[in-house]
Parts: C-alpha cells; structure tokens; sequence
C-alpha cells in the first residue's frame, strides 16, 4: 500500500522533491501545506508560492494556515492521518503536538551536511565561507530547528565559479531521490536515526540586504565567493559616488600597478576595470550596476563615468 502522505514546502527549492513524490506510485500525496499568498517581487504582486501553483496544477488539496501552530491546523493534520510529512523550506517551526502525529514522523531535506549550516541560507553561507563541498540531509524534525536525528546524507561538490541559485537548483534536484529512498526506508526500518553532534553545529542565518555590502579589506577571493554566495539576492554590493552599485567579478594575479589609496581603488589596467582588496588582492570588475540603471560591463562602466586616477568605491552612500 502507497505511502499517505503529506507535502509541507514553499519555494522552488521544494519543487523537485514535490513533483516526485507525486509521480512514484509508492507514494500518495494526499495534500500540500504552503504559505498564505504573498505580495511578490518589484511589483509586490499578490502571488501563490511556487508549491501551491504546482500543487494545484496536480489536482492536490492545498491549505495554507497563516501560523501552522493553529487549532484549525492541527485539526487538519489530524483528519487526514498521515504516514508521514514531508517538509521543504516551509518556513515556520512546527509545534510538537503536531510532530507527533504521523507514524513515520515529519521528513525534512535541508541543504547542508547537518550539523554544519542550520538555519534558513545553508547554501549561500557555505559558498560565502569557501567551501568546497556541502550537502543534503533529510532528518527527522524536532521543536528547535535543524537539530532532530539525521536520516540520510548526500555529499556535493561546490563548482569553482559557482553561483548559490545555480547549486541551489542542482541540490533541489538532488533532493528529490534523497526524499523517496528516505521515505522508503523508513517505512522499512532500514534507517535508525542518528542524533547530530551539537558541538560541531555552525550557523547560516536568514540573509539580510547588509550582508552583501562588500568589505574592501577582504581579499578577492573573500570578496567573489560573497558575490557567488548572495546570487540574487541581496548580491554583492559597495558605493560609487554615493549611488548604491551592485557589482561582478573575479580574482586576478596582482597586476604591475601601484592601488593609490588602498582597498577599495579602482584602477584601469589595459583593457581591464581592477579594484584593490584586501592582502594585496586584487578583483577584476566584469559587470556593475548603479541602482536604477541597467547593468553594463565594465568597459561601459569606465567609459560613462569618465574615471579619473585616484577613484575608489565607498562603504556607505556618504560622499
């Protein structure tokens, strides 16, 4: 008999792991819990979150409580009895009265190699801290976050160039088999739990606009691992001429000039845009964008702000 189950997920990183467990006849998902509608993107438009539109798109129930520790929630979980839950970036911490529910318990796939990076941006602080490897982890949830014993793991290498929305989408990938053979497993006692080693946890704390503005007195390589690791948002930014700027590039061998002024000069070099960091770094500039301005290359960077000697970005819009 198919598995019943429950999906509990938001963004598109959940999406994968959604679409297969709806797809394998061992599994029946029998309703999809999501975040209320949310005002979205530039235009801040009321929308449905990514494992709503999907969910609906497949015939699923989908309910949407505005805080999960509700009556009405828990009375919702109960009448459906569940095998199992399973939860994907949802966003809210679960009480323990409702954990404890289904048989095999809630099901969660986090982006890290737990105990390392608990919390809400595993993926783009591991990227921001130069890792070279990361991973996934399904778990079993408890009442304090990314702590319940850990069920399967499955270890990624980090590209050299990577971007975290582009690691994002190939771990969401990856998930999706991850979450079955757990679920699988699970149902066939293959699995016992093993608790997490606390004195090893590390953090990965929910992304604020600050954290991308760029500190000069990092070397480059400090500097492109933040650009990759706040890929889209909030990116990497610094100030030109009191104009907030978002910017792209990549380490470089230190070039035959002097940085008049220290971190943060910006010197042409050539053909090439440079700026100065940190260690006697430097960073060769390929793409930047004024807020309210297109982005342009650096050539038309250079070429429309008519850059004297001397020049160098700021770290705050105070000229």
């Amino acid at each position: 008999m198919a598995l019943r189950l429950v999906f509990c997920g938001t963004p598109d990183f959940a999406l994968p792991s959604l679409k297969r467990l709806i797809a394998d006849p061992a599994f029946d998902v029998v309703a999809a819990i999501t975040q209320p509608d949310r005002a979205r993107g530039r235009g801040e438009v009321i929308s449905a979150s990514p494992v709503k539109q999907l969910a609906l798109a497949r015939g699923l129930q989908v309910f949407q409580p505005e805080k999960i520790t509700s009556e009405a929630a828990f009375e919702f979980f109960e009448q459906l009895h569940p095998d199992a839950v399973v939860i994907i970036a949802y966003g809210q911490f679960i009480p323990q009265r409702m954990i404890d529910l289904p048989r095999l318990g809630w099901v969660n796939l986090h982006a890290s190699l737990l105990p390392k990076y608990r919390g809400a941006a595993p993926i783009n602080w591991a990227i921001i801290n130069g890792e070279r490897e990361t991973g996934l982890t399904t778990m079993h949830v408890s009442a304090a976050m990314d702590t319940g014993p850990i069920l399967m793991q499955l270890k990624i290498n980090i590209g050299d160039g990577e971007l975290a929305s582009q690691l994002a989408q190939r771990m969401a990938e990856a998930g999706a088999p991850l979450v079955a053979d757990t679920l699988a497993a699970l149902e066939g006692r293959q699995i016992t739990p093993q608790p997490q080693d606390n004195t090893q946890a590390t953090r990965a704390p929910l992304l604020k606009k600050q954290d991308g503005l760029i500190d000069w007195n990092l070397t480059a390589q400090q500097i492109y691992n933040r650009i990759r690791g706040l890929d889209p948002w909030p990116g990497a930014f610094t100030y030109f001429r009191g104009q907030l700027c978002h910017l792209w590039g990549m380490p470089v061998d230190a070039p035959s000039v002097a940085a008049n002024g220290g971190p943060s000069a910006i010197v042409k070099h050539g053909d090439n845009l440079l700026v100065a960091c940190g260690e006697n770094t430097w960073m060769r500039l390929s793409e930047l964008k004024l807020e309210g301005r297109r982005r342009v290359t650096s050539r038309e960077f250079e070429n429309g702000a008519h850059l004297p000697e001397g020049e160098s970005f700021s770290s705050s819009p105070i000229l």
